[in-house]
């Protein structure tokens, strides 16, 4: 008797019979009727109700608009269902839109005081009632700076290591001038561009110390504002450990200077402002993918159809 754990081809093609019942699952699912969703219209409809949602969910007020004036249209020149209303957004709701483009605009540009500013002009009771998202805008802020801190570093490196061609201390400026024809610029010249940039070096220095400090101070302050805060403990150890390096980019922590760590800070908050007036903190296609899911996993349990199935994977790629 022999065994076979993958080291040779099986006999039977397993990879095949897999690939095989998976495109019967998703042809079963693709031929489900969804009429049921929707009391008007159609599928495509839906989808499109769908994705206006989401647009006007997350403050993207303008491609919203544009989305639903393309979609009017599509409807008018196919006729289809010509008794679908498309209502347009109020005018208030489209003011809270553009109010809360503009917080994320600004948190995804690294200015949270701006996004804070307007966060407390437009929905004062939202950072005073929800501690976790004051926070979390303070971090971000604090990280926001030692961010600034390492790029103001690059720059001093960078006029560290940059050196003229020649300076009046070279050698080859004592050479006999009588014994060539080269052309040479004024050495007080010279002087005078390498005296700039010493200073210009120096200058930024002095803006890196400051910059360092400041940073360290507002860090202090936040960290003392939050002493009576046992749930914040790991987020403080975390930031305040990219002071370790000398370079926080090269630091186990660099991800939290990705720039790409501010949409969640911006998520947060966009959320919580919608909470506040009442409405879901989800687009509605948001909820639709949790709860598919959460049903993919409860099918999947016992080695069913579900087991065979990556909503994300499958249908989101």
């Amino acid at each position: 008797m022999t065994v076979n754990f993958g080291q040779r081809p099986f006999v039977y093609d397993i990879d095949d019979m897999i690939r095989r019942e998976r495109e019967a699952i998703n042809e079963s699912i693709t031929s489900t009727s969804i009429s049921n969703l929707f009391s008007q219209g159609d599928e495509s409809s839906l989808l499109k109700e769908l994705v206006a949602q989401f647009l006007a969910h997350d403050g993207f007020v303008e491609t919203a608009k544009a989305f639903g004036d393309e979609t009017r249209a599509e409807s008018r020149a196919l006729e289809i269902d010509p008794d679908v209303s498309h209502p347009d957004s109020s005018i208030e709701e489209d003011l809270d839109a553009a109010n809360r483009q503009h917080i994320r605009a600004a948190i995804m540009d690294g200015d949270v005081d701006k996004a804070m500013k307007r966060t407390h002009a437009y929905y004062p009771q939202v950072l005073q009632d929800r501690s976790r998202i004051y926070f979390r805008l303070r971090c971000q802020k604090f990280i926001e700076m030692i961010r600034q801190t390492a790029e103001l570093l690059e720059v001093s490196a960078a006029a560290k290591h940059t050196k003229p061609l020649y300076s009046h201390h070279d050698s080859s400026m004592h050479m006999d001038v009588e014994h060539t024809e080269m052309e040479v610029d004024d050495p007080k010249n010279e002087v005078s561009d390498w005296d700039q940039m010493e200073m210009e070096e120096a200058d930024t220095s002095v803006q890196y110390k400051e910059m360092v400090d400041e940073t360290l101070r507002y860090g202090q302050e936040l960290k003392q504002e939050f002493q009576d805060d046992p749930t914040t403990d790991a987020a403080f150890k975390e930031i305040f450990s990219l002071f370790i390096y000398e370079d926080p980019r090269k630091s186990p922590q660099a991800h939290l200077l990705d720039r790409a760590s501010r949409v969640p800070v911006a998520e947060e908050l966009n959320s919580a402002i919608l909470v506040s007036m009442g409405k879901s903190s989800s687009a509605a296609i948001e909820v639709l993918y949790q709860q598919t899911e959460v049903l993919v996993d409860y099918l999947s349990e016992e080695g069913g159809a579900g087991a065979l199935i990556n909503v994300r994977n499958d249908f989101l790629r």
